[in-house]
């Protein structure tokens, strides 16, 4: 029979047998696909049960803040800087101002915390990079700020001794003067600090709110470099006021010249570190009044001049007791008008009785020597007389007992 006499029944069962194994198939197919996909509870690969396998959140990185925040600016130079780290521990905080100058500051005890030591320059950039280390890995932060102007500038315009190369007797103070007046005596004078070579007490005192002087419970110990500085730059001075510049001088004290004047006995004894190095007869006031009567009390030699115009105070030409004199080889221990100096006409009186208008006179011989001996803040100690020097006469400032003198110190408790 050929191809084209095929019966139906034929057809069919060759239909049949084309459908069976593609049935098969697919069940077969089917049945793989479901134990793929799906397995005994507990068993590995469910992703539950007891024995599943979990996967643990990432350790988040450290977080660094920085006080004042990135882009502050007109911050307070009182303020400090603040850095923190959470997550980790902070390994190293730089702030750097203009200049390349490093601020210096602390860390905590857990490395947590970094807060900056000492003010800020006013008017200054800064730049703070912080870096922390962690489980979660490392991080570095970097921030900048600025802080303000000030309203009011405070300087130090003047410091005395402050000659490069002088040296100073053992009496000598430190006498500071600023630009504006304070009105935080404390933060400023906090900010105000004396080193010495040995060991010292003393105590700074406010003349007024401009002018602030400095002072050893005793003198000086002899042979010495005393050194003084002021931190000012970033302290806040007042409202609106901040310290704008740092300042910083040293002075060198020499031998121990002290002169004991008798003004009964009319002498002069000199001691350099506590040996007799000169007696001379004197004159001193004739004491007739107030004003020609020699001070009492410790005195400081002050300064020079050769010759000197001494003119009666308070009074004109043609009065009662007008003077005019020209004096030479004069060293200023007061002032109120009273000199260590040369008197060639007195000298018949000198070492036997007062006669002068005050001033401590001498033969010309040996006013010249103490005159080329002295330095500024010797010891000139005055006995005899009923006129006591007063403590703010010259540098009359050991006349105040230290315990008096250190109440008018702000840090004074």
């Amino acid at each position: 029979m050929g191809f084209g006499a095929v019966g139906e029944r034929s057809v069919r069962d060759i239909r049949q047998r084309l459908r069976t194994p593609i049935a098969v198939l697919a069940v077969v197919t089917a049945g793989l696909l479901t134990a793929s996909c799906s397995g005994a509870p507990g068993s590995p690969g469910t992703g539950t049960g007891p024995g599943a396998e979990t996967t643990a959140p990432p350790t988040p990185a450290p977080i660094i803040k920085i006080s004042p925040a990135k882009g502050a600016s007109k911050v307070r130079p009182d303020k400090n800087v603040v850095v923190t780290a959470s997550n980790g521990e902070l390994e190293e905080v730089t702030v750097q101002g203009e200049g390349g100058k490093v601020l210096e500051g602390e860390f905590d005890a857990d490395h947590t915390k970094w807060v900056s030591k000492g003010p800020l320059k006013p008017a200054s950039d800064y730049t703070v990079s912080a870096k922390a280390t962690g489980d979660g890995g490392p991080a570095t932060v970097t921030s900048s700020f600025t802080t303000l102007k000030p309203a009011q500038e405070l300087r130090i315009i003047d410091v005395t001794p402050n000659v490069k190369g002088e040296t100073v007797g053992i009496g000598m103070p430190i006498m500071v003067r600023f630009n504006q007046p304070v009105g935080d005596r404390k933060a400023v004078e906090e900010a105000l600090q004396v080193t010495t070579q040995k060991p010292v007490e003393g105590a700074w005192r406010w003349i007024d709110n401009k002018y602030v002087i400095y002072r050893p419970a005793k003198y000086w110990p002899a042979h010495q470099k005393v050194r003084f500085t002021a931190a000012l730059e970033g302290v806040r001075a007042g409202k609106d006021m901040y310290g704008v510049k740092n300042y910083a001088t040293t002075m060198q004290v020499g031998a121990a010249w002290i002169s004991t004047v008798n003004t009964r006995t009319h002498t002069m004894v000199v001691r350099k570190d506590g040996k007799i190095v000169q007696r001379m007869a004197i004159s001193a006031g004739k004491a007739t009044t107030r004003e020609y009567t020699t001070t009492n009390g410790i005195h400081l030699t002050m300064e020079r001049g050769s010759p000197v115009t001494m003119i009666s105070p308070g009074k004109k030409e043609g009065d009662p007791g007008y003077y005019k004199e020209v004096v030479d080889h004069a060293v200023r221990i007061s002032n109120s008008g009273e000199y260590v100096h040369s008197a060639p006409w007195s000298v018949g009186s000198q070492g036997r009785a007062n006669v002068s208008h005050g001033c401590i006179n001498a033969r010309p011989d040996q006013a010249k020597w103490f005159y080329e001996n002295f330095h500024r803040g010797d010891v000139v100690k005055i006995v005899g007389t009923n006129r006591a020097l007063e403590w703010n006469n010259g540098w009359g400032f050991w006349q105040l007992p230290f315990k008096q003198w250190k109440k008018g110190s702000a840090l004074d408790a």
